[in-house]
């Protein structure tokens, strides 16, 4: 199977998600507008607005330049750095008898704001799109499942979706379905995507999400002292 299965490729979306948040949130409460941000970085609209979806294609060099705008530096320096990572060996700081942090960071997604079912529905479609752009001839397949739907229920409240998403196979606007916006919410629960998956990677991907509802923790494990 070549599609990541294991927690990470869910957490990692998740965290990225979380990001986009705060990164949001902080340009909000210093009364910076999107438009004023993004000519400050010399960036697009556009990308500004992915990062503060959690867009994972988007370069990591414009992650950080969007976190230093926004006065969050600290946080920057704390990811270079090598505060809670054993130092290097013939150091000082390795040499040093003063014993290194220990930091667990716990992480759950919030079903009750609807986070958990958010993160499933962008995660089946991120791995369905990925399978798709590897094999172009599963567009096929997608719009003849949007073709079956019509036949068995012609006057379905989702028509106007189906006839969105003709356009998407057709065109390959991927983006429309992958945002965080109501739009691409109702797109994706009209979509014939996650159909494409095999039934053992959408467990998987179902699997992870309820591993992050109950709870996750990184970091090192506590050392018992005598």
């Amino acid at each position: 199977m070549n599609a990541r299965t294991d927690t990470a490729a869910v957490l990692e979306r998740h965290l990225l998600l979380q990001l986009g948040d705060r990164l949001k949130r902080l340009r909000q409460a210093q009364g910076v507008t999107t438009v004023g941000l993004a000519q400050q970085l010399g960036i697009s609209r556009t990308t500004l607005a992915a990062i503060e979806t959690g867009d994972p294609g988007t370069a990591i060099g414009t992650y950080l330049r969007v976190m230093s705008a926004l006065g969050i530096a600290g946080d920057i320096a704390l990811l270079a750095g090598d505060t809670f990572q054993a130092a290097p060996r013939g150091t000082a700081a390795a040499r040093s008898r003063r014993s290194r942090p220990q930091v667990q960071i716990a992480i759950r997604a919030d079903d009750a704001q609807h986070q958990a079912q958010d993160l499933q529905s962008l995660a089946l479609h991120t791995e369905a799109v990925r399978r798709l752009k590897a094999d172009p001839s599963l567009v096929s397949r997608a719009a003849d499942t949007l073709a079956r739907w019509r036949a068995q229920d012609a006057q379905s409240r989702a028509r106007q979706l189906w006839d969105e998403w003709d356009a998407i196979l057709r065109d390959g606007l991927w983006r429309k379905a992958l945002g965080r916006t109501r739009r691409a919410q109702e797109l994706r629960q009209a979509s014939p995507l996650p159909t494409l998956l095999p039934e053992e990677v959408r467990q998987g991907i179902l699997g992870q999400v309820q591993a992050l509802k109950r709870g996750l923790t990184l970091g090192d494990t506590p050392t018992k002292t005598p």
